[in-house]
């Protein structure tokens, strides 16, 4: 559960910005190494705790993403797949080759004092970070949903993900909806990226492993569904936590990608059908 939370996090930015842009970002994890690298610049350099530069790490990203909306997303977000695939991809390897470039490829790691502390819950022990960063992930995550479901801006978002057409229509700015959810996407991986960032060394390419599980659990749990990316999440680290268990760590990436294929064979509309694609699971 501590390892799906943040799975979720960045499963359901991922998940948003399909859902309403019809857009797969394939570089949805350069912005997780971003994030990671934040926190370690931050802490290397002003000995800023994780935690505290999340304060910094939401409004930064919200930001980064509005920005790239404007200069990469916005002249392909009514093109082809193959533009859009294309487009993410260049991005990709675009942000990786500035880190190489920046910080090299060096694997970078930071140990804040919560890294190595214990704590025991009903005679289980628990590693600080992990707790920290599960209630914040779900946290975070929990608010997201509520923004879609119970606010102004939640409803439109959905209408523009139900009918774009439609929503023009009917008087609203879809250029500022998709905006919004290219950032919203961003300021989420790039929050989980801060708090992965004292669990997972921080490189270029760091990214690409994380992004991968999440594009798992976005399949598994249905192509724009929220809810199902929350399931999804769990379902993927439970396996990839007992494969490891039970076959060894080196099985984990077999086991999961197998259920992804089997995914993909059996239900290739993910857990929930083409609910999602409707409502965005909320």
């Amino acid at each position: 559960m501590l390892l799906g939370s943040i799975y979720a996090l960045i499963a359901v930015g991922l998940t948003l910005i399909f859902g309403i842009m019809r857009v797969v970002n394939f570089a949805h994890g350069e912005f997780l190494m971003l994030g990671m690298y934040l926190a370690f610049w931050s802490f290397t350099l002003w000995s800023i705790d994780p935690w505290f530069m999340l304060v910094v790490a939401i409004p930064l990203f919200f930001g980064v993403g509005l920005l790239t909306y404007a200069l990469v997303m916005r002249g392909v977000i009514h093109a082809s797949h193959n533009v859009q695939i294309f487009t993410t991809v260049g991005l990709s390897t675009a942000l990786q080759n500035v880190a190489l470039v920046l910080w090299t490829g060096d694997y970078q790691i930071f140990r804040p004092w919560h890294s190595g502390t214990v704590i025991r819950i009903a005679g289980t022990a628990f590693n600080l970070s992990q707790v920290v960063a599960f209630l914040i992930s779900v946290a975070l995550t929990i608010a997201l949903f509520a923004l879609m479901k119970w606010t102004h801006t939640g409803r439109v978002m959905r209408a523009t993900a139900q009918d774009s057409e439609a929503a023009t229509l009917m008087g609203i700015d879809t250029d500022r909806v998709y905006r919004l959810t290219f950032a919203i996407g961003i300021a989420c991986v790039g929050t989980a990226g801060v708090l992965v960032s004292p669990l997972y060394a921080a490189y270029p390419q760091a990214g690409l492993q994380v992004v991968l599980l999440a594009y798992v659990v976005v399949v598994l749990g249905g192509l724009g569904d929220m809810a199902g990316a929350m399931v999804g999440s769990l379902i993927v680290a439970a396996v990839e936590v007992g494969g490891s268990y039970v076959f060894g760590t080196a099985w984990k990436e077999v086991l999961y990608f197998l259920l992804f294929i089997g995914v993909l064979v059996f239900r290739p509309a993910g857990l929930f059908g083409q609910r999602g694609a409707e409502t965005l699971g909320v």
